[in-house]
């Protein structure tokens, strides 16, 4: 099963990967495992991950007021993962762009 719904690469995570070269982010299932997820990204990119740090973020409420009145709607939950690799290691996510 698929635990890892996207990377992220977003301006925070950049900066996050700059300071600490051996960091990556990552969307992943809310039920997914620290160890679940420590096994998906050593077959997906074939590097040793130290250590994995997730973190859960609950949907928040929106609205706007447009023409038609006032939109409500909420933004979706998800959980994140933060994985340290291994020394000297890096994965080049624009590699696998075909």
């Amino acid at each position: 099963m698929a635990f890892i719904i996207k990377p992220l690469v977003t301006e925070k995570m950049t900066k996050i990967t700059e300071k600490q070269p051996n960091r990556y982010g990552f969307v992943v299932r809310p039920e997914a495992n620290k160890i679940e997820i420590k096994k998906e990204v050593e077959a997906l990119y074939n590097v040793t991950v130290e250590d994995v740090n997730t973190v859960r973020y609950a949907g928040k409420r929106s609205q706007r007021y447009t023409k038609a009145g006032l939109v409500k709607g909420q933004k979706n939950a998800f959980k994140k993962a933060i994985v340290t690799l291994k020394e000297g290691e890096e994965i080049d996510f624009y590699s696998n762009i075909d």
